[in-house]
């Protein structure tokens, strides 16, 4: 029988095994909050100041992590090993696939979906498989399932790592929202995925049976699916309600709706579902149903998981990040350069074939697709998910491609998107009439960002 223990995804009974990172215990629980806490105060004192710089939050907070942590100062002491880590890794992944699928009004991006359908339906799948092929080549050691849960964890982007894409006015808004909704759905679309490879890749190991991996995948999914739109969808017509007759206050709504979160993550492993896609498709409802009534409640959540995502960059570049700098070999530096920019760019430049689009568009839009907090979250929870025997090996490529994303696209982020900015300015005035429009200044409704 599985056992249910509390990872997301129903963990299936097999042999202990060590747990990679540091152990803990050298530094006391009082010190490490004490240490957090400070950060988190500290950084918000200079916020202000940091504001449109190269230095973004979540620079800020992993080279915190690794300066305060065990491979630094050793005044911030977290093991992957602890309780502690892991639900906070949980925890953030639920309010942030809620919050950032709550942001999408589906009924908006049907009208407008040309370019996140492309970037989704097209670039997606593409860019998953290419970081497959990628990882086979660069790592003759990982068998070919280990190689596309590689690819797949890889593949979500986290636009929040250069937020000034997002909300500059230099960027056309139609570019913004592409890069926005792709950020915000894609994800979610890939947790079915990484939940399929992760059982094929089990098997491959023989840890369990074909045909319990396919029964686990099946009810992964679809149990997931099933309590996520159905707590979703009720979540959202009792709130919408209760507003309508000024049957709930503020401070209630908010709360409540976490508890939509909570309750689909758990409602779904109740039944031995998969909570994360729950927690995903539960935002879907409430952003679409509730959206009129929803939007203070929303930013909410978006308050709460921009809190515990900078958290997690914390913790990553402690326990993680810094640990592992000494690991570093040719074959993980070169995966993590070509990820970030053939494996991504390229799909991007194929899905968007057609489009309109100038060159320098579908570069701007290839470059900006950061790896970062759902990518680390996907990974911890990889690696305590199975026995895999190249696990640790995934999580290092997974490591290092994240953290070289955080600061090549935070620096980059700013002086791109004004130089970005500034030819097509210079297109626009050599266009022959007024009433000529580049495909990029097509109107979009603006759709709320992320914020980290």
């Amino acid at each position: 029988m599985p056992d249910t223990a509390s990872t997301g995804t129903t963990r299936p009974s097999q042999v202990t095994r060590p747990r990679y990172g540091r152990r803990s215990g050298e530094v006391p629980v009082g010190q490490n909050l004490f240490v957090i806490a400070v950060v988190v105060f500290g950084f918000g004192l200079v916020s202000g100041r940091l504001e449109g710089t190269v230095i973004t939050p979540p620079m800020a907070y992993v080279t915190a992590g690794i300066v305060l942590g065990s491979a630094g100062l050793g005044l911030l002491d977290l093991g992957l090993s602890q309780e502690g880590v892991r639900l906070l890794a949980e925890a953030t992944l639920v309010i942030v696939l809620f919050s950032d699928a709550s942001r999408i009004d589906l009924r908006v991006l049907r009208k407008r979906r040309q370019l996140p359908i492309r970037l989704l339906g097209i670039g997606l799948p593409l860019c998953i498989a290419a970081g497959g092929a990628l990882a086979l080549l660069l790592f003759t050691g990982l068998q070919f399932w280990e190689a596309m849960l590689v690819g797949a964890i890889l593949a979500p982007t986290d636009a929040a790592l250069g937020q000034v894409v997002v909300t500059s006015p230099a960027v056309p808004v139609r570019i913004r929202q592409a890069l926005n909704v792709e950020s915000g759905l894609n994800d979610g679309i890939v947790l079915p995925v990484i939940t399929l490879f992760l059982a094929l890749a089990a098997v491959d190991e023989d840890l369990q049976s074909a045909s319990f991996w396919a029964e686990f995948v099946a009810r992964q999914i679809g149990f997931g699916l099933l309590v996520g739109v159905g707590i979703g969808l009720a979540g959202a017509w009792l709130i919408k309600r209760a507003v309508a007759a000024d049957r709930i206050d503020g401070l209630y709504r908010q709360l409540g709706t976490l508890a939509v979160a909570v309750a689909a993550f758990g409602g779904a492993e109740i039944v031995e579902g998969n909570g994360f896609i729950a927690a995903f498709t539960a935002g879907l409802a409430m952003g679409t149903i509730a959206r009129g009534t929803c939007e203070d409640i929303i930013d909410f959540s978006e308050d709460e998981g921009q809190l515990l995502a900078l958290i997690t960059f914390l913790v990553f570049g402690a326990t993680i990040a810094g640990p592992e700098l000494d690991e570093l070999t040719w074959q993980i530096a070169a995966y993590a350069v070509l990820s970030l920019t053939v494996v991504r760019m390229v799909p991007v430049a194929v899905s968007l074939v057609g489009a309109h689009l100038r060159g320098d568009t579908i570069a701007f839009l290839g470059w900006f697709g950061p790896r970062g907090l759902a990518s680390i979250l996907f990974g911890l929870l990889v690696l305590e998910e199975a026995e895999l025997a190249n696990g640790l090996e995934i999580y290092l490529i997974v490591t290092w491609t994240v953290l070289l994303s955080v600061f090549a696209h935070g620096i980059t982020a700013a002086p791109l998107s004004n130089r970005y900015g500034a030819r097509l300015d210079s297109g626009r005035d050599e266009m022959d009439s007024d009433d000529d429009m580049m495909s990029e200044d097509h109107p979009v409704p603006e759709l709320p960002t992320r914020q980290t």
